[in-house]
């Protein structure tokens, strides 16, 4: 017995050297990601009234994943043609980086009809502003600091700065009036050093569902133009937000309209809802086609030892839309209806708090906002409630993705909200 005890004893204590003498042995748990967090939660709820509004991901009406019939066509034809699987070039398949550029920056763009944009495939939007901040890191010649909107999309901070550049703040979002912070927005920027770098986002921001209207935007550019500011563009919504891609292209072009170079970062993820597929595109309008190959032969310096080169397949599904003119009349509508979608949600939560539920508040900006996403104005407390006793999941900052709800569960959602509101969860 003794023996036995000793002898568990002493395989304890080994167990535990052993771990002391890890060499990973002071590496600390990092804190866990706010959306996995909540997709976890949502998974492990039993309850069937569940819903999960914290996914960046489009939904269809009845809740389920959606492939665009475009894309499913796309795909037919890539692979009736019976493709290789070699490698592609560090900058990606030309065709389809070409078309990306044509989607984005316009047929009538100064810098695309002068040869001068350089562009590369990225790994989706995530990679493509990696790719941008590196690039910056190692060649823009002024301030290394980098503002960003209050909130953003959580990613930017991390990507900006694990590139090795100074990350700062511009208020954006107005929590009195859930509302865009403008006058603080112009104020931060004015604020800003000379030729710091300015992250936008160009069309459906991401958290907040907020966008400045075209006559902001060209106030915007004027600031960003007086205080030589660099404008960097994160468009990962082009024809999501409103339906229409050049409308949600207004700010990129109009910025390029007033002789501002800027750096782009593309994602064909929801657009296409090419989500796994890792499509995007990264771009900057340089000064002519010399320069243009200059930077070009730079990002090949950049990319090489970061992956080598882009995934294949989805580049091929996304140039086959671009390319064919019936499959992008198709895709267009496609996503007119994507977005119309989330638009009739939209309204339908508005009607439903504002005048059916007569909830507490101010439910306007449900309307207002743009994209996917809506910051509700909900507060940690009624989203904490809300998950306990409700069931249903989004981000403690009141951040809910519209494409969630569907005809089966927005009055659900509606009438929670309004219990939560309360204080009658």
């Amino acid at each position: 017995m003794l023996a036995a005890t000793f002898a568990r004893r002493s395989a304890l204590k080994s167990t535990q050297a052993l771990r002391s003498a890890s060499t990973w042995a002071a590496v600390v748990a990092g804190p866990p990601d706010p959306i996995l967090g909540v997709s976890e939660a949502f998974k492990a709820d039993k309850d069937p009234r569940k819903i999960n509004l914290g996914v960046g991901a489009y939904r269809d009406g009845n809740g389920k994943p959606y492939v665009l019939p475009s894309v499913k066509k796309a795909e037919e034809i890539v692979d009736g043609s019976k493709p290789d699987k070699e490698y592609l070039p560090i900058t990606g398949l030309a065709e389809f980086t070409k078309n990306a550029a044509l989607l984005a920056y316009g047929s009538e763009s100064e810098p695309l009809k002068q040869g001068a944009v350089s562009i590369t495939q990225s790994i989706s939007g995530t990679g493509a502003l990696r790719i941008g901040a590196a690039f910056l890191a190692r060649h823009y010649p002024h301030a290394k600091v980098v503002y960003l909107p209050v909130p953003t999309w959580g990613n930017h901070i991390p990507i900006f700065q694990d590139s090795g550049l100074e990350v700062r703040g511009y208020r954006y979002f107005k929590k009195e009036t859930v509302g865009l912070d403008f006058e603080g927005l112009k104020a931060d920027l004015q604020a800003a050093p000379e030729h710091a770098i300015v992250l936008l986002h160009a069309c459906a921001h991401n958290p907040t569902g907020i966008d400045p209207t075209e006559a902001q935007w060209a106030e915007i550019s004027d600031i960003v133009k007086e205080k030589k500011l660099f404008p960097f563009f994160d468009m990962a919504y082009q024809g999501f937000a409103s339906g229409n891609t050049v409308k949600d292209a207004f700010a990129v072009r109009h910025f390029i309209s007033q002789g501002h170079q800027i750096a782009l970062s593309q994602s064909f993820a929801k657009n296409m809802g090419l989500y796994g597929e890792r499509v995007g595109a990264f771009s900057l309008t340089a000064a002519d086609p010399e320069e243009k190959a200059r930077v070009d032969s730079q990002l090949k310096i950049i990319i090489r030892p970061m992956y080598s080169n882009p995934p294949l397949h989805g580049a091929r599904i996304a140039n086959t839309i671009l390319s064919t003119p019936e499959l992008y009349t198709q895709w267009e509508s496609e996503v007119k209806g994507m977005a119309d979608r989330i638009i009739s949600m939209r309204e339908k939560l508005y009607n439903s708090l504002q005048n059916d539920l007569k909830t507490p508040g101010e439910w306007g900006h449900i309307k207002s906002q743009i994209g996917m996403f809506s910051f509700t104005g909900l507060t940690a407390p009624q989203t904490k409630v809300l998950a306990e006793k409700a069931h249903i999941y989004m981000t403690s900052n009141g951040r809910i993705s519209m494409a969630g709800l569907n005809a089966s569960n927005i009055d659900y959602f509606a009438e929670s909200v309004d219990a939560a509101v309360r204080g009658k969860l």
